[in-house]
């Protein structure tokens, strides 16, 4: 099974998520059933429908964290050496040759990505682009209206 690399922040978010919905969603929803039950019949009874409903979204979403905790590796980018290269977990400033525009961004896995923080998968094409680049490098990023030339300005390990 290959391993999924993620950022000691993704897997701190998914543990406490994982957290909240055993400690937390679970119990509730267990007690939103027993009500229901206390309610009579059961075939008719729409508050038990929609607290099993929900059971199983959360039971769904809790196996899906422990599988994708289960199958990942993390990776402490902190503790790598710096040395100019591009690499999964970097925060990366780059430079649009064309606009002069400055961007900065952090490459995560997949499911930590979030454009409006900044945080871009290591899978999209502007990380694919990068990643194994050096600071100074120019690199071409494949978009629908062609290539984008992005100068490499710094790579930060943070």
């Amino acid at each position: 099974m290959n391993k999924v690399p993620m950022t000691i922040h993704g897997e701190q978010k998914l543990r406490e998520e994982l957290n909240q919905l055993k400690t937390v969603e679970r119990p509730r929803i267990i007690q939103a059933i027993a009500e229901a039950r206390e309610h009579g019949d059961l075939k008719e009874n729409a508050e038990y429908h929609a607290a099993r409903e929900q059971q199983g979204f959360t039971e769904g979403r809790i196996k899906e964290i422990e599988s994708k905790l289960s199958g990942s590796q993390v990776i402490d980018v902190t503790k790598i050496p710096q040395t100019g290269k591009v690499i999964f977990g970097t925060t990366v400033d780059i430079i649009n040759l064309d606009t002069d525009d400055t961007v900065c961004y952090q490459i995560v896995g997949d499911d930590e990505a979030d454009l409006k923080h900044k945080k871009i998968s290591v899978n999209s094409p502007i990380a694919r682009a990068l990643i194994g680049k050096e600071e100074g490098d120019v690199v071409v990023v494949k978009t629908p209206n062609g290539g984008v030339e992005y100068e490499i300005d710094q790579v930060r390990h943070i």
